[in-house]
């Protein structure tokens, strides 16, 4: 049966140089917060692109090239588990949203925010959008890079911390993540800031 093409809005007000900005990684207990921005052109269309969670990862990695080829401009950051426990993983999620725009190669006039929290900075004005990620092509293209970079990323971890199953779960709260933290303790990886209950006994 073929996938049900979804249409989503190329930006809020035609004409304006808008980018979408959207995170991966706010679930896990384990590894980096991904952010990204991007820049679409205002006729950019693909029939796959999505809200990344809804995106199988075959989609995700077939479309990441063609969005990193076809924006004006895209930008890509992580924040650490260890600033994640300093500053709380909704701030640590802004804060990386706010250094990929910083590191955009075109400064653009509007911000679209995936969610309903964001903090000013650089006296860019900006919209939040519950659900962004779902509406707006711009976000939709930021979903899909944050996700296939902090893949990308926690693949690569789990190479360096075996046993854990992060190929696989990610860092999210598996019951096979949650055994191996048991059994193997906690890596340098792990935020410290926030565990589901299954895990409190270890923490004493």
């Amino acid at each position: 049966m073929p996938q049900k093409e979804i249409f989503l809005k190329n930006c809020l007000l035609p004409g304006r140089l808008e980018a979408g900005c959207d995170e991966a990684g706010r679930g896990p207990l384990a590894g980096p917060v991904f952010a990204a921005a991007v820049i679409l052109p205002e006729d950019f269309h693909h029939p796959l692109l999505n809200d990344s969670k809804k995106m199988s990862e075959k989609s995700r990695e077939l479309l990441r090239p063609i969005i990193e080829k076809e924006a004006i401009s895209w930008a890509v950051e992580e924040v650490s588990a260890e600033e994640i426990d300093s500053l709380n993983i909704l701030w640590a999620s802004v804060t990386g949203m706010q250094r990929a725009v910083r590191r955009l190669g075109v400064r653009p006039d509007f911000l679209l925010i995936d969610g309903n929290r964001f903090r000013p900075f650089d006296g860019y004005p900006y919209e939040t959008v519950v659900h962004g990620d779902a509406s707006f092509a711009s976000i939709a293209a930021a979903s899909v890079l944050a996700k296939t970079y902090r893949d990308e990323k926690m693949r690569q971890l789990a190479q360096k911390y075996p046993g854990y199953g992060w190929e696989r779960n990610m860092g999210y709260p598996t019951p096979e993540h949650i055994k191996a933290i048991k059994e193997l303790g906690f890596t340098p990886e792990h935020r410290r800031s926030f565990h589901p209950k299954e895990l409190e006994p270890t923490l004493f």
